[in-house]
């Protein structure tokens, strides 16, 4: 990769990437081909930070939906966040890629606190950071934590990996005739309400003007493309 157009990426995981076939828990494997895109990039000298969802787990919406406190219910899925983080780094170390974990919540034993100034010189020193915990505050998700901390680490793009290949106007999984958008304005976005990202997050990359690229992980090289600055899935912007 001669000249990457994105030297600096804040690449925002499901939780379900990491999840076996039947979508729930942390398969080895499924880590393992994560780490490997994670890699295909690293390798070309990009700085890749990395915030991961929690879905294959728990999900604080779902528990307060059934009744439980929100603020618990939230707290318990930036738990099962780091838990991803853990994972995620492994299957990256077992690859050679040097990390460092990362998190909004002190739990000292397993993981350093997120403190920006030194997440920043981790990327400079060419590790991966992952960050867990979300923001550490509930009724906050993931998506915001991702675009939260894309700002604070000078994050040149949001990559948001799900599991279509862009943004659609309807869902594609269900209407087979949807259509895919190559390309969204933040406002755009956030009238049509578009499901693979908060309202949230989308605002607060408008307000501080960073591009956000959804895109299918399972996609070949996507991470590649991205960097390269090829029309990968949807871009939202100005």
């Amino acid at each position: 990769m001669a000249h990457p157009k994105y030297r600096r990426v804040m690449l925002k995981i499901g939780g379900e990437a990491l999840a076996g076939p039947e979508g729930f828990g942390i398969d080895p494997h499924m880590a393992t081909e994560v780490a490997a895109k994670i890699k295909a990039v690293y390798d070309h000298g990009v700085q890749v930070a990395v915030v991961p969802g929690a879905g294959n787990i728990w999900r604080g919406q779902d528990g307060a939906a059934l009744g439980m406190e929100r603020a618990t219910a939230d707290h318990m899925g930036m738990l099962a966040t780091v838990m991803n983080a853990l994972a995620l780094a492994d299957a990256l170390r077992k690859k050679g890629v040097e990390t460092r974990v990362q998190t909004a919540i002190a739990m000292q034993a397993i993981a350093e606190p997120y403190i920006r100034l030194r997440a920043i010189r981790h990327l400079e020193k060419g590790r991966v950071v992952i960050i867990g915990a979300g923001t550490g505050n509930p009724y906050f998700t993931t998506d915001t934590a991702a675009a939260l901390r894309a700002m604070e680490i000078h994050a040149q793009v949001l990559v948001k990996a799900t599991k279509v290949d862009g943004v659609y106007d309807a869902d594609p999984l269900v209407h087979p005739d949807a259509r895919r958008f190559e390309q969204l304005t933040y406002i755009s976005a956030l009238n049509l309400r578009v499901g693979v990202m908060d309202s949230t997050a989308i605002t607060l990359c408008m307000d501080n003007d960073l591009p956000i690229i959804v895109a299918e992980l399972a996609s070949p090289g996507v991470l590649d493309r991205i960097v390269r600055g090829e029309p990968v899935g949807t871009l939202i912007w100005h």
